[in-house]
């Protein structure tokens, strides 16, 4: 593929894009390609791992317990009587085997911290883990729910706590949290086609390419980050969500591919906007960054009431496989006292519509709506995510929450900061500290690159003579380094997304040199077409 062929490509999905630059970047056999575009970490948390597969272990042979009698490799369903004694039996036979001391401490955990009994929890992830029933109840097993609540607490809502009832949904992880949102949305008439949403960007991508498919007809207002100002969301453009005519606000926070949280001026302004002027917005808060973040508080946490809080375990424990997320919605929210005020037209047809899962479909919560349409309503009864995708969710959850020195957050939060100081100073430069940046992502855009390099007449003159994606296309063909275009997620300017989590920090300081050179390279091109009175060659540090 030329240039001339791959400036059209970048009109689809970034995604795609990545794929054409990694066909490129592996044309070339002799060179390694380096596909920095995938968010996919390569670290695993290890400690709940072994959990499962220790826990694994002892379900199997409660199953077998009733082997006396069943005969082919048959077995029978964990008993609740006696659990918790055959369960230090087996921790007794395997202590110093790996998951066996955490298992010991978790079931101490829920029992003495969460107040709950332990033969209820063991049995519930005996079960859970064999995968032995269907998932009851369907939107999340009970004692599972409590623990991820407390995780939720814990992370999203430091120094914050949420007040009241909180509901949570186990989905297949963020993606499936935005499909099934989505969808409910426009089934119970909160979202109509024509409506307004606010986006903020630049944001992951779907965010923007969903609410223009003709299954919802949304008209987009877009709320855009200051680049200057570390890529917070500045007060004139928040200022759009006093607009009665919108209906929803979109955001990603910590955001992508910038990796900033929402700092604490914008959070207090979006609080006292829905507080003063807009009671009825909806707020979806994307947050599956935010535990890499010092002190992060979403906004779920100022504005329970209006926020359905989306969390996947995915990146922050190496997680992506098991498509593990949640949707979290308190008990008293805007959503439900909207379905109470809608037109009589509208709640007839949604009676009719859930009338095989209630007697009275009105009283029917939207978390549990939601629950019903992820399965198109008629297969309720299936719903809801497997029992040991609940269960690895579970030990996660309990991993973060014993770990009260957060050792582990420390170790992730060392890893991408390393990675992307690494990343500039084999460029030439220093990244400057930022308490609200994740380090998940960087955004790098030509201003803030080239133009500490080189200046700002350079950046004009980049601007300029650069064909679409030239800069990515360069990179991949001749360095087999692959880049996102920042323009697929709403950033305005040229810019490439960076992910430091899937490579190792030597591969980060092969992608700032060679980023280095293509624009040392251009440089000579812009020197060459430039007066040198003119230029003025600059290494801002």
């Amino acid at each position: 593929m030329d240039l001339k062929s791959f400036s059209k490509v970048m009109k689809i999905s970034p995604f795609e894009v990545k794929d054409v630059l990694i066909d490129l970047a592996e044309s070339h056999a002799e060179r390694m390609m380096l596909n920095a575009g995938r968010g996919n970490p390569n670290w695993v948390a290890t400690p709940p791992r072994h959990a499962f597969w220790q826990l694994g272990r002892f379900a199997t042979l409660e199953a077998e317990r009733f082997q006396g009698y069943l005969r082919q490799g048959v077995g029978g369903l964990p008993e609740h009587a006696g659990i918790v004694a055959r369960f230090d039996t087996f921790l007794q036979l395997n202590r110093g085997e790996p998951g066996v001391d955490f298992l010991s401490a978790a079931v101490a955990y829920v029992r003495d911290r969460l107040g709950y009994p332990a033969d209820d929890f063991l049995h519930e992830m005996a079960c859970g883990i064999l995968a032995c029933n269907y998932p009851v109840p369907d939107r999340m097993l009970k004692l599972s729910e409590v623990i991820c609540r407390e995780y939720l607490q814990r992370e999203m809502c430091q120094g914050a706590p949420v007040t009241g009832g909180i509901d949570l949904f186990a989905v297949e992880g963020g993606t499936a949290a935005m499909c099934y949102i989505f969808n409910s949305l426009k089934a119970n008439r909160l979202l109509r086609p024509g409506d307004k949403v606010a986006i903020a960007r630049p944001i992951f991508t779907p965010y923007l390419e969903m609410p223009e498919l003709e299954d919802y007809g949304l008209e987009e207002v877009f709320i855009d980050a200051d680049e200057h100002d570390g890529w917070q969301l500045p007060d004139s453009e928040l200022d759009k969500l006093r607009d009665p005519a919108v209906k929803a606000f979109f955001l990603v926070n910590p955001s992508n591919p910038p990796s900033v949280q929402v700092g604490q001026r914008a959070r207090a302004t979006i609080a006292s906007i829905i507080e003063k002027d807009r009671p009825d917005l909806i707020l979806l808060t994307d947050d599956v960054y935010g535990t890499f973040v010092d002190g992060f508080v979403s906004m779920f946490a100022l504005c329970p009431h209006n926020t359905i809080l989306v969390y996947s375990y995915s990146k922050y424990f190496g997680a992506t496989g098991w498509r593990l997320g949640v949707i979290a919605l308190h008990a008293d929210n805007v959503l439900d006292r909207q379905l109470s005020k809608l037109p009589k037209a509208d709640l007839q047809a949604l009676d009719k519509r859930y009338s095989s899962l209630s007697l009275e479909p009105r009283k029917l919560k939207m978390i549990d709506r939601l629950v019903a349409d992820s399965r198109a309503v008629a297969l309720n009864h299936t719903a809801g995510l497997s029992t040991p995708q609940q269960v690895q969710m579970v030990l996660f959850s309990l991993f973060s929450l014993m770990d009260t020195a957060d050792a582990y957050k420390a170790e992730m939060k060392r890893l991408v900061r390393e990675r992307v100081a690494t990343l500039y100073g084999a460029m030439g430069l220093v990244k400057e500290p930022d308490p609200d940046s994740a380090a998940y992502y960087e955004e790098l855009t030509l201003d803030a690159i080239g133009g500490r390099l080189y200046g700002d007449e350079f950046v004009k003159w980049m601007v300029k003579e650069l064909a679409p994606g030239e800069v990515l296309y360069r990179i991949a063909d001749e360095a087999g380094v692959v880049l996102m275009p920042g323009r697929g997620f709403g950033d305005t300017a040229p810019s490439a997304r960076v992910s430091l989590a899937n490579l190792n920090e030597s591969d980060y300081a092969a992608i700032g040199r060679a980023i280095r050179r293509l624009l040392d390279d251009y440089y000579e091109r812009f020197q060459k077409r430039t007066p040198k009175s003119k230029t003025t060659r600059r290494t801002r540090r």
